[in-house]
Formats: C-alpha cells, sequence, structure tokens
C-alpha cells in the first residue's frame, strides 16, 4: 500500500450527524433538529443528542447549516484604502462586533479601482455573503453601489445616496478638539499645515479649527490654512515657510500625523524645544507615524475601531430586517503625548 493510503487510513474519520444519532439512540431527523435548537425536540433528547455530539466531539457543519437557514454567517469588507490605515482598524472593531467566532469577515482591496471593486463585490455576493461593509480611502462621498440583494454599509466614505447607511468620523470636531487642547496648554498663535485642499477631510478639520480659534477670539497665524499634500516632505516644507514668516508662533496644528513628523523634523534640526517653544499636533493617531517620532506626538485619534463596531451593528441590525439610513458621525478624540505636554 502506498504511503499516502498508510497516512490516508491512519487518519481519524470525522464523527458525522449520523454517528451522534445512533450514539444517541434517536433518528438522524431529530439529531439534527435538537442540534439546531427546534422548538419540537423534547428536552431530555434535546440533552442526549447534545451528550452524544460532545462525546464523539461531533462539528457540524456551520456552512451547510447557515445556508439552510438563509445565512452564511460571513460579511464581506471591501476596502479601497491601500495602506490598510483605515480598514484594518475598523475589520477589527467589526470582528470585535460581530463576536468571536460568529460571523466571519473576508477583506477585499479594490485599490480605488472602480472595474476591481466590480469583480471583488461579485466575488463576495457569489460567496453569499449576509452584508457588505465598504471602507472609502478618504471621506469625501463615494458613489453608491446602488441596490443589491444584501445589505450595505458605508464607513468612513459616505454614499452619495441618503437612503444608504454610511458611518463617519467627525472631522470638524476633531479640528475644534485640536483646537482646545491647544488652547487649554497656553498656546495663542496657532498655525494649521494641512493636506490637499481637495479632500473633504482637510476641509472639515480646518472649518474646526478655526471656529474653535474664532470663540476664543483669536484666528489662524497668518490667516489662513496652508494646504498642501499627506505627506512629511510637505510637513518639512510648511515648517519652514512658517518659521520663516510668523515669528512668535508658538503651535502647529497638522492635518495628519506624516505632515506632523514633518514639522517635528525641522524643528528639531533648528533647535527649537517641543513642546516648550512650539506645541505639534497631527490627526489619525496612526501606529505607524507615530511610533519613534520625538518627542511622542499627540494626535486626534478618530477611533477607527469604535466606527468599525457601529458599522458591523448597523449591519446586524439590516440583515436582521431594520436597516438604518443616512449618515452618522463618530466622535473622536485627543491622545495627549509629549509634543503639547511635558511629561505625557
Amino acid at each position: 500500500m502506498p504511503a499516502g493510503d498508510d497516512a490516508t487510513a491512519s487518519r481519524p474519520r470525522a464523527a458525522t450527524l449520523r454517528d451522534v444519532a445512533l450514539l444517541a439512540g434517536v433518528s438522524v431527523a431529530t439529531a439534527s433538529k435538537a442540534l439546531n435548537g427546534r422548538d419540537n425536540v423534547h428536552p431530555d433528547t434535546r440533552r442526549r443528542v447534545v451528550e452524544a455530539a460532545e462525546r464523539i466531539s461531533f462539528t457540524p457543519n456551520s456552512l451547510a447549516q447557515a445556508i439552510l437557514a438563509g445565512s452564511t454567517g460571513t460579511v464581506g469588507l471591501l476596502t479601497n484604502d491601500l495602506e490598510g490605515r483605515f480598514s484594518l482598524p475598523i475589520l477589527m472593531g467589526a470582528e470585535d462586533a460581530f463576536g468571536a467566532g460568529q460571523m466571519s469577515v473576508f477583506l477585499c482591496d479594490a485599490r480605488d479601482d472602480a472595474i476591481r471593486e466590480q469583480y471583488h463585490l461579485k466575488a463576495l455576493l457569489g460567496r453569499r455573503v449576509d452584508g457588505l461593509i465598504v471602507v472609502g480611502s478618504n471621506t469625501d462621498p463615494r458613489p453608491t453601489l446602488g441596490t443589491l440583494p444584501v445589505p450595505v454599509v458605508y464607513a468612513y466614505a459616505p454614499s452619495t445616496d441618503p437612503q444608504d447607511c454610511s458611518i463617519v468620523p467627525d472631522n470638524v470636531h476633531a479640528g475644534t478638539l485640536a483646537v482646545e487642547h491647544l488652547l487649554a496648554t497656553g498656546r495663542r498663535r496657532i498655525a494649521h499645515v494641512s493636506g490637499d485642499v481637495r479632500y473633504a477631510a482637510a476641509r472639515d478639520r480646518a472649518a474646526g479649527a478655526k471656529a474653535a480659534l474664532a470663540a476664543a477670539g483669536l484666528e489662524l497665524v497668518g490667516g489662513q490654512v496652508r494646504y498642501g499634500s499627506w505627506s512629511e516632505e510637505w510637513g518639512r516644507a510648511a515648517t519652514h515657510t512658517v518659521l520663516d514668516h510668523e515669528p512668535g508662533v508658538d503651535a502647529i496644528l497638522c492635518g495628519s500625523d506624516q505632515i506632523a513628523r514633518g514639522a517635528l523634523d525641522v524643528l528639531r534640526e533648528r533647535g527649537i524645544d517641543v513642546p516648550g517653544a512650539v506645541s505639534v499636533m497631527g490627526f489619525d493617531n496612526w501606529e505607524v507615524m507615530i511610533s519613534g517620532t520625538r518627542p511622542p506626538l499627540t494626535s486626534v485619534d478618530m477611533n477607527f475601531e469604535t466606527l468599525g463596531r457601529r458599522a458591523a451593528q448597523h449591519l446586524v441590525d439590516a440583515i436582521g430586517g431594520s436597516p438604518a439610513h443616512g449618515v452618522e458621525t463618530m466622535p473622536c478624540r485627543v491622545v495627549v503625548r509629549g509634543s503639547t505636554a511635558r511629561g505625557a
């Protein structure tokens, strides 16, 4: 007998429902009803079947059960976030909300490609997922996927259709929180260096920041937001400009953690104490960017895991027949570190 056949012969056979029924002394149909929680099974019979299943380590075919019940216990997470910056924490939050082992999540990256997105969408629907969470690469509204055979919840980037359910971070309030923190630490001459003005996140954060300054009777140093790109290079270039043209600036609020890293580099190169002379803040609380900053960077956390949990909760509700509609904004929080507060 070939070696492969020996290995096959020695492998223990998986227990079947028929084995459970035989051990419990009931029919296969009764065993199935007992294990699936049907009402028309006597409690003693159910107990006997469950004990038999445990004794022989019977694992039911959950996918087959789910299909029979009209559900596969799976959902799709379709992302356009190339770096996993938003989708991974959202995925972790969603999995927490679905419950360990209760729902499986298939992650597909469309890479901001509409054709690829349609390909992944067809593949996920082909796997008979119970619903979809669609994660955008930015907070700008994105086209709706339209009418699908399963519920859809949009996360981070809202759908253009108000009848869809969308969960997004409150970027306006994030900007307000950032300036309020800087004001609370005694800063008054605050510059704002942000990313691409075409992005809603940049404009919304700036709007919140300016509103908080106006409430305190102040305005941005230079009177305007310095928009550029979401990069460390832009953070360095803009910080040089701010320091050269705005004497007395005591805080630089950066539109992202990437920009903030560039700002910190320049301040360190120029021998300017942070936060003694100038405080620096970022947005996103992105661990990849924050790790290794000197001093540790204060940042506004967009609570992506909480956003993911909320999206999952809405999706479960929709699968259960109670869909939500419209755009829901999620609160953010300031994570204080050494770039704005000594000893933090």
